[in-house]
């Protein structure tokens, strides 16, 4: 039986998951994944334990269905902004450069990693709640954690995705 109280705590966790879905898949597909996780959580809110917090269970909820969406083929459908009728927000010069490159740069990164960085650095999540949500030992968090920033740093510093240490690149004198 649901509660005024689940309602609210389920509202309170929608602009998270707004943010993490539209970082992790982008535009209209982020819009869709919120909306099933939303009606997943409706439906299934009798499993919810009542008590804890409801924001790591509707993360949980948003990687089991991202999953199952890139497991299953889908249509090929081209995307329609309706944002760009309207005027771009002000930012500096190399803002939206930089902006676009680390939107590029996470895309380049495998998925576990990706995940694992947007809820710890965009949802602010703790690596416990980030475990709990995507099923994973808290040692794995920090792993994919550590080996994506690793990759994310070599793909904004101009490197190719498969260069290996943290120095600048070995150059070679030809006389």
């Amino acid at each position: 039986m649901t509660t005024p109280e689940d309602s609210r705590q389920l509202q309170a966790c929608l602009p998270g998951l707004r943010r993490y879905a539209r970082a992790l898949v982008g535009g209209l597909q982020a819009d869709d994944l919120v909306q099933d996780t939303v009606e997943r959580a409706w439906r299934k809110l009798d499993q919810w334990q009542r008590g804890g917090e409801m924001r790591p269970w509707l993360f949980s909820i948003m990687h089991n269905l991202h999953l199952d969406q890139l497991r299953r083929p889908g249509l090929a459908l081209q995307e329609l902004d309706d944002d760009s009728v309207l005027p771009a927000p002000e930012r500096a010069p190399g803002q939206a450069i930089a902006i676009g490159e680390m939107d590029a740069a996470l895309a380049r990164l495998p998925l576990g990693q990706r995940e694992v960085i947007l809820l710890v650095a965009l949802e602010q999540m703790p690596y416990e709640q980030v475990a709990a949500t995507l099923d994973i030992p808290i040692g794995t968090v920090m792993s994919r954690l550590s080996r994506g920033r690793d990759k994310l740093r070599t793909l904004l510093d101009g490197r190719p995705a498969g260069s290996q240490g943290s120095g600048p690149p070995t150059l070679k004198v030809v006389k």
